[in-house]
């Protein structure tokens, strides 16, 4: 525990470190990158942020991941007090949880139900450099999940599955460029974080630590890896998460995500968010400029907003008394 908290501590402070140089770097730079061209010459040192930066509404689903669920829902994001050069904004999502895939569970064994609703809220605050040319960003909030549960995928035979319920609070700090982007970010459980999901399997939240680090090939396609610690009473492990995002239309975008790490293994998830009314109408020069990845990211959704979940056998604490390859006699004692 301790030595998992010492990792913890160090890579967010890593990553603090590492998006403060950054921020540092870019107050002092007064020209992009030349294929990009300046923050003067794309327009932004112009734009309003008050004309900018607008509320947005919209809606945005997912498929299951790695410890997270199969979703849709709406979210919304309300800047409160926008500056000349700074906006401290409400970021607010609602889901509906739908059931994993058949036979096939986003926990590790048991498979989670539909009919619940999770939430998330973040409070943050984003700023510009002098010269327009980078975003940057701190966020806190907090999530909840309430988790239904069925049947589980092992072959083992369960009884009692309950509806159990989980919350966390999050932080994350971010630092965005025309080309590119940088999200530390850390979700930690708390009160109940570990409950019986039926007699033979146990669930508990994960505490997970990350640093994405992206890169726009073009302005509207963007590619992504990410560096991820999470541990629970049970678990504790480092993974890596790709992720490839393309903006169809303004407003419109879909993903594609891709995990391993050594207790959920490879996981494969796509994703699709639809935001309106960030902003209307206007000139095209000056829209052109508002559409630029830094000014666009000021009302951008925060990311990571999921609890994760990860689920083990009663009878060993490594979770292979129950899991999905069973000995004979393991199988009569879990009820196979």
């Amino acid at each position: 525990m301790h030595s998992s908290i010492r990792l913890s501590l160090s890579l967010t402070g890593t990553a603090a470190w590492a998006l403060a140089s950054i921020s540092f770097g870019a107050a002092k730079a007064e020209v992009a990158n030349p294929s990009q061209g300046t923050a003067k010459d794309l327009g932004v040192m112009g734009v309003s942020l008050k004309d900018a930066v607008k509320p947005n509404i919209g809606i945005q689903g997912q498929t299951q991941g790695a410890g997270t669920p199969n979703e849709a829902g709406i979210g919304g994001f309300l800047p409160l007090v926008v500056g000349d050069n700074s906006v401290f904004f409400l970021d607010a999502l609602a889901n509906v949880n739908f059931s994993d895939y058949s036979n096939y569970s986003s926990i590790i064994n048991t498979t989670v139900q539909g009919g619940t609703i999770s939430t998330s809220s973040r409070l943050g605050y984003r700023w510009l450099n002098s010269d327009r040319s980078w975003m940057f960003g701190v966020n806190a909030g907090y999530d909840s999940r309430p988790m239904a549960t069925g049947p589980a995928d092992t072959g083992v035979n369960v009884r009692n599955s309950s509806t159990v319920f989980y919350q966390q609070v999050a932080a994350g700090l971010e630092a965005v460029s025309n080309t590119w982007n940088f999200n530390a970010y850390a979700l930690v459980p708390v009160g109940t974080s570990s409950y019986q999901l039926n007699n033979i399997y146990r669930g508990g939240a994960l505490d997970t630590y990350g640093l994405d680090v992206g890169y726009a090939i073009t302005p509207d396609f963007n590619a992504s890896l990410g560096y991820y610690y999470q541990s629970n009473s049970v678990i504790s492990g480092s993974g890596l998460l790709g992720r490839l995002a393309y903006n169809l239309t303004p407003g419109l975008t879909l993903g594609i995500n891709y995990s391993y790490d050594g207790d959920f293994e490879s996981r494969v998830s796509g994703d699709i968010k639809y935001r309106f009314g960030s902003n209307g109408y206007t000139a095209p020069s000056k829209k052109k400029a508002w559409q630029s990845p830094v000014i666009q990211a000021l009302s951008a959704s925060v990311k990571h907003r999921d609890v994760r979940v990860h689920d083990h056998s009663n009878g060993s604490g490594d979770g292979n008394n129950c899991s999905k390859q069973l000995t004979f006699i393991q199988g009569l004692e879990c009820g196979v």
